[in-house]
């Protein structure tokens, strides 16, 4: 082999050197924001039930604070008692299928 050969080869081993560190470096990032994304989804899904939750406590306020006022609250109550007896029925009607 020549000496020009030799010089080519030994610059494509270090660019190949080169291109198997990054792309190592590349999987080992890859899998770490795929545990990163994981963990974040797992995340967003644990603030999602929170929040829905909340969104029932809230309902739940809003219905004793219609219950306990006046008159112009009555009709408030009285819609939302009518849409849990509708709610009701339909589970009903869902476990006698």
């Amino acid at each position: 082999m020549t000496e020009r050969e030799t010089l080519l080869l030994n610059d494509f081993k270090e660019k190949l050197d080169k291109l198997i560190r990054y792309t190592l470096k590349m999987k080992s990032e890859n899998r770490l924001l795929l545990e990163e994304q994981a963990r974040l989804k797992e995340q967003i899904s644990l603030l999602n039930t929170k929040n829905e939750e909340l969104q029932r406590k809230i309902e739940e306020l809003k219905f004793a604070k219609s219950m306990l006022g006046g008159e112009e609250n009555s009709h408030e109550a009285k819609i939302k008692i009518n849409r849990l007896v509708r709610e009701i029925d339909k589970c009903i009607a869902l476990l006698n299928k």
